[in-house]
């Protein structure tokens, strides 16, 4: 019998506290975009602290979301309170993130 293996990375998972907004929206993008080009097929953010979003914190997630599409990875949410998925969804920026209720299920959907 022919078997084929494939190794899958390990799917990294920031947890922002509190809030993406100004700074902490900024240090995020950085994280975002180092582990990219360490070569992190996708990327979880768990958002089950996550508080509030401002416009500037939906455009870093959007930025990063967006950098990832173009190399084929993807932006995973996690835990999103219902506010902030209805945040997304009143922009119509949901569709640029694969949402999940839970970090365990959005690093099991990992590729």
């Amino acid at each position: 019998m022919k078997t084929q293996s494939t190794i899958v990375p390990a799917v990294p998972v920031l947890r922002p506290r509190r809030l993406l907004a100004g700074a902490d929206a900024d240090t995020l993008a950085t994280q975002i975009v180092e582990l990219a080009h360490k070569g992190a097929v996708d990327v979880v953010l768990d958002c089950v602290s996550v508080g509030f979003i401002d416009s500037h914190g939906l455009e870093v997630l959007v930025d990063a979301a967006e950098r990832l599409i173009r190399d084929g990875r993807t932006l995973k949410l996690a835990g999103l309170s219902p506010t902030l998925r209805e945040v997304l969804e009143l922009t119509e920026l949901a569709s640029l993130f694969e949402l999940h209720e839970t970090v365990a299920a959005a690093t099991g959907s990992a590729t």
